[in-house]
């Protein structure tokens, strides 16, 4: 008598890539501060936000250490990837960090 062979178990999908909710750096707005969606130009010590939800992703910032948070003027996009959000808050970091002035 045989053995019943075990029935083929399939495969489990390949995960998708995933970005974190949200990355952040201290930076130090250059000459001519960060231009905002809500108040204008902030300028000096702040932190800044890359978020991503799904693919959306936006890039925020706020004085170091305060409880609100304003849109960096022009820097919302749909992304391809959700992992690529990485790519843009490294590019928007070294743009926007200007301690020297």
């Amino acid at each position: 008598m045989t053995e019943p062979k075990p029935e083929p178990t399939p495969e489990a999908p390949a995960a998708e890539p995933t970005a974190p909710a949200a990355l952040t750096t201290d930076i130090v707005a250059g000459q001519g501060g960060v231009m905002t969606d809500e108040v204008g130009v902030v300028t000096g010590d702040l932190t800044l936000r890359t978020e991503v939800t799904g693919n959306d992703a936006v890039v925020r910032v706020q004085y170091k250490d305060a409880d609100e948070w304003y849109t960096v003027t022009g820097a919302k996009a749909t992304l391809k990837d959700p992992a690529d959000a990485e790519a843009i808050h490294i590019v928007v970091s070294g743009i926007l960090n200007r301690p020297e002035g």
